[in-house]
């Protein structure tokens, strides 16, 4: 029979052992931030269909889905986690309590063109608090507080969460006589960063017959140092405007109470956020070593959730974070921490004796007492089993031969420090445990300065 060469589709990612133990800590560690704000979890299916999906309709969205059908049934993978979040929140509206609080951690499906650093398979980690009929300012100036807390804990320091409001954007728009240009406007300034001042008004000049005055007080504006005090005197003369500065203003005044320092965040006016669904409050959070990277998380408030699916008024407020491309991104900078424990387990039990019921009794004790242990009983040389224990970087080796068996003893080595010690079994499993207690679960994140 011919074999076939194995290989993984192009924009899949695929990890190793200890790379994949340190993106489940990320995970992990997400899962447990997110919980401690008071979000539930869910989970949607991979596979919806597309007439679901694809509710809102056309463009980008339906060029990229992976769609396909199952005898009559059209269906489609799920390309992002907000709609399915909509779907669902319209299909169990009588049975949630709101505001509804969830995050979601799954994988998500666009046929794009595969490239460095994107994919057509990736992990997305999302949370959104939706209310029915109206939501509080207080939920928008939370979300800050969670990105800190998450990045924190992943082990980043060096980051900024940038954040506006759309109200403001659109009422000076009105001020300036860009009511009409509104959304080209903004989706090109929204692209002052990458390109600069200079394209970015020839492009409002030449595209979309921007003034050259226009241009300029807009533009200063949005390079202001101190962007609060440069928005006071266009206050008083547009609704939409004062009640997006006053949103704004709400969201700061609170963002340390929250505990975010203030070094940590930053108000930008140059942030609009590309989608047209954020209504209110945008955020954007980078990476202060790393710009040309672009946000590692983003989000912001809408209108209606679920507008497609119901009559509903939805409110939302919510972040994403692109897991996979961060992870990648983590990767190529050296920002993993190579000291993370990686090893599938705690000890490698060595059993040295016909009868094993000694050494499964020893792995089971350290399993009761919360102990990865791993049974190795194939037949191979002691030294091939040392080496084993150590390219899985698994910390302990116990071993139970003859003299040990008879005697009700273990022998328990430290494979990093050398040390070894015959004990009772029961010795054994509190040395262990203590020695595993003091070494604490280190950040999967390490920034560079700091190895």
């Amino acid at each position: 029979m011919a074999q076939m060469k194995p290989r993984t589709l192009s924009g899949f990612m695929e990890l190793l052992p200890a790379r994949q133990v340190q993106f489940d800590r990320m995970v992990e560690i997400l899962r447990k931030s997110y919980s401690l704000y008071g979000f539930t979890p869910l989970d949607t299916p991979l596979i919806e269909a597309s007439e679901v999906l694809l509710a809102k309709g056309g463009g980008e969205t339906e060029k990229q889905i992976y769609r396909f059908t199952k005898g009559d049934t059209d269906l489609s993978l799920r390309f992002d986690l907000t709609v399915p979040l909509a779907k669902y929140v319209a299909l169990h509206h009588n049975e949630l309590s709101f505001p509804f609080r969830r995050f979601q951690i799954g994988k998500v499906y666009r046929g794009e063109r595969a490239q460095r650093g994107r994919f057509r398979e990736f992990y997305q980690a999302d949370i959104d608090v939706i209310g029915d009929g109206k939501l509080d300012i207080i939920n928008e100036a939370e979300i800050p507080a969670i990105i800190y807390r998450t990045f924190t804990d992943l082990g980043l320091k060096r980051f900024k969460i940038r954040i506006n409001n759309r109200k403001v954007l659109n009422g000076l728009f009105a001020l300036l006589g860009l009511e009409e240009r509104a959304g080209d406007v903004m989706r090109t300034i929204d692209k002052l960063e990458k390109i600069g001042p200079e394209k970015v008004t020839a492009i409002l000049r030449d595209d979309f017959a921007v003034p050259a005055d226009t241009t300029r007080t807009l533009l200063d504006l949005l390079s202001a140092a101190d962007p609060m005090a440069a928005l006071a005197p266009f206050q008083g003369r547009n609704p939409l405007f004062d009640q997006g500065v006053e949103e704004l203003s709400t969201v700061v005044k609170y963002l340390a109470a929250f505990g975010v320092p203030a070094d940590h965040f930053m108000v930008d006016l140059t942030i609009a956020r590309g989608l047209d669904y954020y209504t209110g409050t945008v955020y954007e959070t980078v990476m202060l070593d790393h710009p040309e990277i672009g946000s590692i998380c983003s989000g912001g408030r809408y209108d209606n959730l679920a507008e497609y699916y119901t009559d509903k008024q939805l409110p939302g407020v919510g972040i994403s974070i692109g897991l996979t491309r961060l992870f990648f991104v983590l990767e190529d900078q050296g920002y993993l921490n190579d000291a993370l424990n990686t090893a599938p387990a705690d000890v490698l039990i060595l059993p040295m004796t016909e009868d094993l019921s000694p050494a499964i009794s020893f792995a089971t004790a350290l399993r009761q007492a919360g102990v990865r242990a791993q049974l190795h009983c194939e037949q191979k040389k002691f030294k091939q089993k040392l080496s084993y224990a150590d390219k899985l970087a698994i910390p302990f080796a116990a071993f139970l031969g003859e003299d040990e068996v008879a005697q009700g003893q273990v022998t328990v080595k430290n494979l990093i420090t050398g040390q070894q010690q015959t004990l009772s079994p029961a010795a054994g499993v509190e040395l262990i445990s203590a020695w595993l207690s003091g070494q604490g679960q280190a950040a999967p994140i390490r920034e560079p300065e700091e190895a």
